[in-house]
């Protein structure tokens, strides 16, 4: 596959800054082709160049930090807890208007429901069977609640302005999930 020109990159991603900054300001059904156009400072014919309409190009920018996520979970999961969900705060932290917009909005529901099956598949195969300390959990249970209440970390933190630093959360949310799965 040969290399992507920059200038198709850089618009790209204008495009993908535009959308998420105007969700920031009104509901993504209320958000126009034009309305992205202009404050990507493109033709609103350029967007029909990359993107079918305003839903298509949402869904690849989600699709884009799902399999960015899913990338990284399959080389953390190696690690113990606590250095495994780092990159992850890490990640959430590089991408908060990303993240605190699609958690935040009506308009893009499917991003939670994404997210948290994202996490669920990544913890399949973290309960600890083995010491007896989960002898009664059934697996399926376990997962829905290590996996609602990871998602919901993520939330609180991120709606609170990050109150801890990426450390501090993965050390203390990675204890959690020990202690749970």
């Amino acid at each position: 596959m040969g290399k992507v020109d920059r200038r198709i990159l850089k618009t790209q991603e204008a495009m993908k800054k535009a959308v998420i900054e105007l969700m920031t300001e009104k509901n993504f059904d209320e958000i126009t082709i034009q309305d992205i156009a202009d404050r990507a400072n493109i033709n609103r014919g350029t967007i029909y160049l990359h993107y079918r309409d305003k839903f298509d190009l949402l869904d690849k920018l989600i699709e884009a930090h799902i399999n960015e996520l899913g990338d990284m979970g399959e080389w953390a999961c190696k690690l113990d807890w606590s250095n495994g969900l780092l990159p992850f705060f890490e990640y959430f932290e590089k991408n908060y208007l990303f993240f605190s917009t699609m958690l935040a909005s009506k308009g893009a529901p499917s991003f939670r429901t994404r997210l948290f099956d994202l996490i669920i598949d990544g913890f399949k195969g973290e309960i600890d069977t083995e010491s007896r300390k989960n002898p009664d959990f059934s697996e399926d249970v376990a997962l829905q609640y290590a996996g609602t209440a990871y998602v919901g970390v993520i939330e609180w933190w991120i709606k609170n302005g990050m109150p801890y630093p990426p450390q501090v959360m993965a050390k203390k949310v990675g204890a959690l999930l020990e202690r749970t799965l």
